[in-house]
């Protein structure tokens, strides 16, 4: 069986497997940046005080219809996403069962793409097992929000009731951990998309990956909505 890996692994060169470390790592790295309560928080963590503060503010209102609307949207996001992962993936599937026809395409357009079938197979899965990650996460973000607007109907219409504002902090928590795991899936949709570039070469790869963490970086902390958000 270690045979049989080793012999999977000694077409790629030092280059592949420094790439697929970098995005390991980057993904790994970025999603701790982001998740954390340091002292200079992300996008994602400002925004889960203000979902915590929607709950609590629609413990006041009479009328509900905005917030129901606004979770019927969150969850229509989530599941955008699944199926446009499960198409990811399919098309992903699709092409390994056309690896030798790949292979034949790439070594007519360039000579230094030429490689063994089981290296085009070996890349192609392993962009499909980040999309499969990113599915998940999405399928439980979507799950979460359902979760959430159930809790959010159960909060008492009456502001003075004594549970009411204890089951909007309920309501307002798995609003967050919902849009966590949302996240989460644009993160392995953004490193799966560079994980593509792999077909082209270790270099473009490499490339790839650090241009997605530091645009995933920005974006996080020094965007301009993140800027906006924590004016006065």
């Amino acid at each position: 069986m270690t045979q049989k890996i080793l012999d999977i692994l000694a077409p790629f060169t030092t280059l592949d497997r420094i790439g697929v470390l970098l995005l390991l790592a980057g993904w790994a790295l970025i999603g701790f940046l982001v998740e954390r309560d340091g002292k200079r928080r992300s996008t994602h963590s400002i925004i889960a005080d203000y979902r915590a503060r929607w709950m609590v503010e629609m413990v006041a209102r009479d009328n509900r219809i905005i917030d129901s609307q606004i979770l019927t949207s969150l969850r229509q996001g989530a599941a955008f996403f699944t199926s446009a992962s499960m198409i990811g993936i399919g098309g992903t599937l699709a092409l390994l069962g056309s690896a030798e026809t790949l292979q034949e395409f790439a070594t007519d357009v360039s000579a230094d793409l030429s490689a063994p079938r089981i290296v085009w197979e070996v890349k192609l899965m392993f962009v499909m097992l980040i999309l499969s990650s990113a599915f998940l996460k999405f399928v439980w973000s979507h799950r979460l929000f359902g979760y959430c607007a159930v809790v959010l109907a159960s909060v008492p219409n009456d502001p003075d009731h004594p549970e009411a504002l204890k089951i909007a902090h309920k309501a307002g928590m798995i609003n967050t951990y919902a849009a966590r795991s949302f996240n989460r899936g644009l993160r392995a949709v953004y490193f799966a998309l560079a994980a593509l570039t792999w077909l082209v070469g270790p270099v473009p790869f490499i490339l790839a990956v650090c241009a997605t963490w530091a645009v995933l970086y920005r974006r996080e902390f020094h965007s301009q909505s993140r800027a906006a958000l924590l004016a006065d």
